[in-house]
């Protein structure tokens, strides 16, 4: 096996966050602005399943039951600082919703009341989602 010494993609998480009758996305108060699903970078030593988790209860203050991994999403431009490479995960999510960390706001949001901009590629992801595509 060779190995490059080239840059690699990072790994990242979104979770979809099913609560009170919605789903939660965060206004990025950090460049890309827009609202977005709640998720962040992978930690060294952690898996994609802690990830999720910690990512959720930083930027919205809930706790949450990963139900299943719905997609991993890797087209080179998603994200515009550098190339990542994002498994989305849908959860459930409870407890008190309150943006935090680098989130400086939060809402509960249906297929038909989305607000805008959406970052990243998440609008993909949420009419992927919406639309049962997983």
């Amino acid at each position: 096996m060779t190995m490059t010494g080239g840059k690699n993609p990072a790994p990242t998480v979104d979770i979809i966050i099913e609560y009170r009758e919605g789903i939660v996305l965060v206004d990025r108060k950090n460049p890309p602005y827009g609202w977005a699903l709640p998720g962040g970078f992978v930690d060294y030593g952690e898996s994609l399943e802690e990830a999720a988790r910690r990512e959720a209860a930083e930027e919205t203050g809930l706790r949450v039951e990963l139900i299943r991994q719905m997609h991993t999403y890797s087209d080179p431009g998603r994200d515009p600082r550098q190339h990542t490479i994002s498994t989305v995960f849908i959860a459930k999510g409870e407890g008190r919703l309150e943006a935090a960390d680098d989130a400086k706001g939060a809402g509960i949001f249906r297929r038909d009341s989305l607000p805008k901009p959406i970052a990243f590629d998440h609008g993909r992801i949420l009419t992927d989602y919406f639309d049962g595509r997983y």
